[in-house]
């Protein structure tokens, strides 16, 4: 029998049992805990938030709309930054230009029209790409085969070549520049979505599923999708970023939306002649307006992959 009693005979102090934890983390709430550890994510996301709710109350918060004739004043055509209109009832903190426009004004509305393409593209094609690498996944054999050489197709060939191959032929539109770019990135979730499914068809509980008879649908749906989530949310957040630019460089080119929307790659080709003049501000604000809103997309993509990929942390 072991004794209770210390070498030199007085009694040992017995150890306090260990704290039994309440409840455990789930994998979302460290995530989260992990995510604002980084001070340049929480910083893009903070930047990211802003910029969204200035685009979606841009029509009560801007001084004007820039894309309403009765609005305009040609008189006020390229005024330099922190100049007061002609009725002196606020100032171009931004200038105007060629058209008289506020261009604060049109950066706030071209980022709902950037925001709005770059979100809606990148959703659609994830739900595409989603379902066809999860169907190449499970399937397998000639199925699997015919969608990956898809893929490796469409990713073989320069994005804005295949992009000005459609746009010449569809026409230009916001709706036909979403599905321009739904073309261009659903090869990625697809790819993706393929890769983390044929990890998660291997493990224990699919095979426990699959012993259950349970239907294909829902093995897919409610065992090997969850699972392949975290990776999806990754890649959307950068395609964000890329359909953005992309958009921005289409609509440059005179190939985007058309010139009675806003968007900030129209709102930078309106300047592009004047610039080598001295009217410097009519490209330059649109262009910061442009990469601070995808450094910040990317700021928080890259922390999201450090978050669900900890192999990637420093």
């Amino acid at each position: 029998m072991s004794s209770n009693l210390s070498p030199n005979g007085t009694p040992a102090p017995r150890l306090a049992p260990e704290p039994v934890p309440m409840h455990r983390e789930s994998p979302w709430q460290q995530g989260l805990r992990e995510f604002v550890r980084s001070k340049s994510a929480v910083l893009g996301l903070v930047v990211l938030v802003v910029l969204i709710v200035a685009a979606v109350a841009a029509p009560w918060i801007t001084p004007q709309n820039p894309y309403d004739l009765l609005q305009l004043d040609v008189m006020d055509a390229r005024l330099p930054p922190a100049t007061a209109n002609g009725a002196a009832t606020y100032t171009y903190w931004l200038g105007t230009d060629g058209q008289g426009r506020d261009l604060l004004s049109g950066i706030i509305y071209g980022l709902r029209i950037s925001l709005s393409v770059g979100v809606g593209s990148a959703l659609i094609a994830g739900i595409l790409g989603t379902i066809l690498g999860l169907v190449a996944a499970y399937a397998g054999g000639r199925v699997d085969a015919a969608i990956m050489r898809l893929v490796d197709l469409l990713l073989s060939f320069p994005s804005i070549l295949v992009a000005l191959m459609i746009l010449a032929y569809v026409g230009k539109g916001i709706g036909n520049v979403v599905l321009t770019l739904v073309v261009l990135e659903w090869a990625y979730f697809a790819r993706t979505a393929r890769g983390q499914a044929l990890v998660e068809s291997r493990r224990e509980y699919v095979e426990a599923a699959r012993c259950q008879a349970l239907p294909n649908w829902r093995i897919v749906l409610g065992h090997i999708l969850p699972n392949c989530l975290p990776p999806l949310i990754v890649v959307g957040s950068l395609q964000v970023a890329r359909a953005i630019t992309l958009e921005a460089t289409l609509s440059f080119l005179g190939l985007g939306v058309p010139i009675t929307e806003p968007s900030l790659g129209l709102l930078i080709a309106n300047g592009y002649q004047t610039m080598l003049s001295g009217e410097y501000w009519i490209s330059l604000y649109p262009g910061l307006a442009l990469l601070i809103t995808v450094v910040a997309i990317n700021l928080v993509g890259d922390r999201l992959r450090d978050v669900f990929n900890p192999r990637l942390q420093k």
